[in-house]
């Protein structure tokens, strides 16, 4: 059993890594095809046959490790690698998972494997977008000059689309940053309950449904203000909430301010990587000091989470182009139901 274990572990790792570097080709060609090969513009991403593939191997890979006796942590790598970044909240669901099948109390059931399984799906994104990293990264020089310039009363500094990108991920981080490290023992004990956990679920699907419904699709990345910023960022802190969703949060508030659903995923998508890498930051401790023989549960879900995570960017981006958030609302409204309905049987 452990060769087959190396074996499929192995091949996940090789099947991320190559169809990382095709996906990227292809959105690199997509790109191409676009006015402005900025990370302010949004390619009109589709699921292409290598994703198609990709999701095969990783459905193969998920029924194997569930054969061979590791159902709980394949299960929590999917959960979270979808419910990162669908609109219906990966911590909602980290949570209801183990209280619906009864896996409380054990390494499953932690706060320190939420947040291993959030480094799986920090991989995802950065690797699917690298490019607009990079761009990023190169960003940085400007942006500090920009805001010494700011500071220092220059305000006819220009920015390029990337600084302006860039320096709006950070104002839009702080709000969250703040409210995290002040809540964040009341986040681990008291709002962890399954009743509240349906309450905001039902109430944010709610709002994404009307906000996406009747708000009109006006703005790109590139028309980004910092009042923006700002309400992006304190609607990711409401993500502190477990039920809020951080990409619902974050894609509501988008849509409010009338950017165009594209828009609304990808800066939410962006926003999304200092706050995560953050959190793993401050739980690597924990994470390194988790017993030997739970290395290989911690791996699996890291894994699957990650390869999961990927496709679910590939699959909103395209899938919100054509058809909108609606779907993901009436999901949440359901499980805020069901939910409920266990609660109150139990």
């Amino acid at each position: 059993m452990r060769f087959w274990y190396n074996a499929f572990v192995g091949t996940a790792v090789v099947g991320i890594f190559v169809s990382g570097k095709r996906l990227g080709r292809e959105r690199e060609r997509t790109m191409q095809d676009t006015s402005s090969p900025t990370v302010s513009s949004v390619p009109n991403t589709s699921f292409r046959p290598t994703m198609a593939i990709f999701a095969a191997v990783t459905v193969i890979a998920c029924v194997v490790l569930a054969l061979l006796g590791y159902v709980q942590p394949v299960v929590m790598g999917i959960v979270q690698g979808l419910g990162e970044f669908l609109p219906i909240s990966s911590s909602a669901h980290l949570i209801l998972v183990p209280w619906f099948f009864g896996w409380q109390g054990g390494i499953i059931d932690s706060l320190t494997f939420d947040v291993a399984l959030h480094l799986g799906t920090l991989v995802a994104l950065l690797g699917y977008f690298r490019r607009d990293w990079l761009a990023l990264l190169r960003a940085v020089p400007g942006t500090c000059v920009w805001v010494a310039g700011y500071i220092g009363g220059d305000r006819v500094t220009k920015r390029t689309p990337e600084e302006h990108i860039l320096s709006s991920i950070i104002l839009a981080t702080i709000p969250g940053a703040v409210i995290g490290v002040l809540l964040e023992k009341m986040a681990e004990r008291a709002l962890r309950a399954p009743l509240l956990i349906a309450v905001t679920l039902a109430v944010m699907g709610v709002l994404l449904y009307a906000v996406d419904r009747w708000r009109a699709q006006l703005k790109p990345i590139a028309l980004i203000s910092w009042r923006d910023s700002l309400l992006i960022g304190f609607a990711q802190a409401c993500a502190l909430i477990p039920g809020v969703s951080r990409s619902g949060g974050t894609i509501t508030m988008g849509r409010w301010l009338t950017f165009d659903r594209q828009a609304a995923a990808r800066f939410s998508f962006l926003l999304s990587a200092p706050i995560t890498g953050a959190a793993v930051l401050v739980k690597l401790p924990d994470i390194l000091r988790i017993p030997t023989s739970e290395i290989d549960v911690f791996l699996i879900g890291v894994l699957i989470s990650g390869a999961v995570g990927a496709l679910a960017i590939g699959f909103l981006l395209d899938y919100v182009r054509r058809a909108g958030f609606g779907i993901f609302a009436g999901y949440r409204i359901l499980l805020g139901l069901v939910v409920l309905l266990v609660y109150f049987m139990r």
